[in-house]
């Protein structure tokens, strides 16, 4: 068995929970809602081995591929990037090889047999970090359990040393917790001096970027998905901005090449025609991709999913005969706006906690071009909203 529950919640979860709170984990529980799963789960050594090897050829994978589409309109199209973005993405000189997004995710289906395939990578916008870089080492701590996470703040000092953004925003910063604590909690750890504030307090005049009257905005790290310039209002105005040079993003702009999942198609279709990447390049992608394509052209036991969604507010499951089995009504829909991807299904283990089983997704994160940190969510067979946070550890054998 590649994973393992370890321990039994707490008598009192409240000092626990404000325990977490301290170290900047303030929505452990939300309103009478427990986020946190006070469990934690232990992963076989060879297995999170196996998943570092795979996640580093992955990356530079995708990397290539982003490469591949930067310039070319009809792949932009393709891959469902709204056309705002498109003058920016020509112009704008990408990050050099295995940069082109510093702070991204990996999420993977990893069952108890060891099998380990790729679901989707978040190179953009990923929350978790909070999750992943503070409380995960803390709890696995308290187990005795090894924790590769403890590295993930060094990695996120020397991206923001490079990137130097003078600041940080975030939609409801002060008031949505989950996102202003990543804010908070990544701005600690970079170790420089930022200033952080709502991304809808500020305003373009010409294309500069303000906040307030005084203050012009040149570098900013931004917890804002780039898709939703095609969509907000103002985001045109943005776009522009960016475009221009008036104002530079972390992650740049080119992470949202990545970021959509019809690039998992595109990379599927060049290996199934030979094309771009290597023979050892395509074994890493036959052995820990999906199918993916742009067609429902698979007959059955498949994901259908928007390009651009989080949470799973797109995502619909299909059985064995092509039937809809399940989907997410909880979620937003994003594929109101943005095409959809048809995956061969790959289904989450299920783990039986103390409050009851939870399918466990596995999520990566790659900070500064380096696999180093396990996120895990429990919830439905599909991941989305109500799902919970679980501490990944690796055991020491």
């Amino acid at each position: 068995m590649v994973f393992q529950i370890i321990g039994t919640p707490a008598a009192d979860r409240k000092e626990r929970v404000r325990q977490l709170a301290e170290l900047g984990f303030t929505w452990a529980d939300l309103e009478e809602e427990a986020y946190w799963i006070d469990q934690l789960v232990c992963m076989e050594r060879d297995v999170y081995e196996e998943l570092i090897q795979a996640a580093e050829k992955l990356w530079l994978i995708f990397d290539k591929a982003g490469r591949y589409v930067q310039g070319n309109r009809e792949f932009y199209a393709h891959l469902s990037i709204p056309e705002v973005l498109w003058d920016g993405l020509d112009r704008l000189p990408m990050n050099e090889k295995g940069w082109i997004s510093r702070y991204a995710r990996f999420d993977f289906s990893v069952n108890q047999y060891g099998e380990i395939k790729l679901l989707e990578l978040n190179s953009d916008t990923p929350t978790g970090y909070v999750e992943a870089a503070i409380a995960t080492p803390w709890l696995c701590k308290e187990y005795g359990v090894d924790s590769p996470n403890a590295a993930m703040k060094d990695f996120i000092r020397k991206a923001w040393a490079i990137e130097q953004p003078d600041y940080a925003s975030c939609i409801a910063y002060g008031t949505h917790l989950e996102d202003s604590g990543t804010i908070d909690a990544l701005v600690k750890h970079s170790g420089r001096s930022i200033t952080c504030l709502d991304v809808l307090d500020l305003w373009i005049d010409e294309g500069v970027v303000r906040s307030g009257q005084d203050h012009i905005i040149r570098k900013m790290f931004a917890l804002y998905p780039k898709e939703w310039m095609g969509v907000d209002d103002g985001g045109e105005a943005l776009s522009y901005a960016i475009e221009e040079g008036f104002v530079e993003l972390f992650n740049p702009l080119h992470a949202v090449i990545l970021q959509s999942k019809g690039l998992q198609a595109l990379i599927w279709e060049l290996q199934e025609q030979g094309e771009l990447f290597t023979e050892e390049e395509q074994l890493y992608i036959k052995a820990y991709m999906l199918p993916t394509y742009t067609e429902p052209v698979l007959a059955g036991n498949y994901v259908s999913k928007a390009m651009f969604g989080r949470e799973g507010g797109s995502v619909e499951l299909y059985n064995h005969e092509g039937e809809l089995e399940q989907k997410d009504d909880a979620g937003y829909d994003t594929s109101i706006f943005f095409k959809r991807v048809y995956q061969q299904r790959a289904d989450l283990p299920e783990l039986h906690f103390a409050h009851g089983s939870g399918h466990l997704l596995t999520g990566l994160f790659i900070l500064n071009g380096t696999p180093c940190g396990l996120l895990g969510r429990a919830g439905g067979i599909i991941t989305g909203n109500a799902s919970q946070f679980v501490g990944i550890g690796v055991s020491s054998a």
